[in-house]
């Protein structure tokens, strides 16, 4: 007796493809794949009131015609990054990183300059951000370098590795960008302390850290200012904030119905850095709940993962990049709900953008090759043995 259903590939099928199906973990590329398609929803739903910022569009759904082209890209840089081995995941993370650095190394001359910061490069009708892609590749390739010093064959891993984030970090403060700084730093020292670094060379990191983000505060006047709108709301303009926690509120359990927001039309960059409250206001805490819920699961499921790997690199390289997705995520929604300072951070998957969204592609699909299950990548009930590297 037969079901009628037919999987997608038989079993002894050895095609490439078909190794990739039987290997890959589908449950986190659904989510993957459910966060994308939500991003292009939520930028039909945006798009209309998006657009009143510039006199120049016409079509109320230039936003969202051009997300669906962004998600299609996205969708192919995921796949095929999945497919690759880990040593294909060193090497495209290298040249991602390598050329990132390049081209933020031309911002100051190159840049487009948008609200005082030279981050993204033109390229006719679509704009880069070349720090999208830096994060990323810093991840795996300091994953690499920490796991080559754990060989112990005279490897100076560690400097490598410093050296890299150093670079990628001064480069990003230059532009400024302060928001991809922290999260870099925070993924960063996540790695380094997976790795086996020492505790006492994690509180040293960690209070330096902390120095780092003090000064910034004195640095950087726009830091200041966010403190301040954040600290003191009856004082300083939170314009921004406030409409976004209005339409937060405005969307209760179910939200207004779809195209029904109206509080989106006075948020300010709503299709970027708030698309959360625009999800909201139209759709509830149900659809907040089912969004936090698919980076959750990513998150945990992907560092179970993590854990269950035999190869250091592909452990802390794994782990890193789930780590910096749920990160980036629960700083967007935190911005989004008023528990931070604003960021400026786009929300994976789901906020307006080439550049984030190719780049997120980019460091799921890494992460889904890197847990791929292969022979001998996994011993059944393992865990995440950190091994010294110091």
């Amino acid at each position: 007796m037969t079901t009628g259903y037919a999987p997608a590939f038989s079993r002894n099928d050895t095609s490439p493809v078909a190794k990739w199906f039987w290997t890959v973990d589908r449950g986190l590329l659904g989510a993957a794949l459910a966060l994308m398609g939500l991003g292009v929803m939520l930028s039909f739903a945006s798009s209309p009131a998006a657009i009143n910022a510039d006199e120049s569009i016409t079509d109320p759904f230039h936003y969202a015609w051009r997300m669906l082209v962004f998600s299609g890209g996205g969708l192919v840089v995921m796949l095929t990054a999945s497919l690759m081995s880990p040593r294909g995941v060193r090497r495209i993370a290298v040249l991602a990183l390598v050329g990132a650095i390049g081209v933020m190394l031309l911002l100051p001359f190159i840049g487009n300059e948008v609200k005082g910061a030279s981050r993204w490069v033109d390229l006719g009708p679509f704009s880069l951000q070349p720090s999208e892609f830096a994060k990323p590749g810093l991840i795996v390739f300091a994953a690499w370098m920490f796991a080559e010093t754990q060989k112990g064959k005279g490897v100076p891993g560690v400097s490598i590795a410093f050296l890299a984030y150093a670079i990628t970090v001064g480069l990003l403060l230059i532009q400024p960008d302060i928001g991809q700084t922290l999260l870099i730093t925070t993924t960063f020292m996540a790695v380094f302390f997976m790795a086996g670094v020492p505790f006492k060379w994690m509180a040293v990191l960690m209070s330096l850290a902390l120095a780092g983000m003090t000064s910034l505060y004195f640095l950087f006047d726009h830091v200041r200012s966010r403190v301040a709108k954040f600290v003191s709301p009856g004082v300083e303009d939170t314009h921004q904030i406030d409409r976004a926690s209005e339409a937060i509120r405005a969307g209760g359990l179910v939200g207004r119905g779809v195209g029904e927001g109206v509080m989106k039309r006075h948020v300010p960059d709503l299709h970027t850095d708030f698309i959360y409250s625009v999800g909201a206001e139209e759709f509830g805490l149900v659809l907040s709940l089912i969004l936090i819920g698919l980076y959750a699961y990513i998150v945990l499921k992907g560092m179970r993962r993590a854990m269950r790997l035999t190869d250091p690199f592909e452990q802390t390289a794994a782990a890193g990049l789930f780590m910096l997705i749920g990160l980036q995520a629960a700083i967007n929604v935190a911005v989004n709900l008023n528990l931070i300072p604003t960021k400026g951070m786009t929300l994976p998957f789901i906020s307006y953008g080439g550049s984030s969204m190719l780049a997120m592609a980019l460091t799921m699909g890494f992460a889904l090759a890197l847990t791929r299950r292969r022979p001998g990548a996994y011993e059944p009930g393992g865990t995440l043995e950190r091994r010294r590297i110091i």
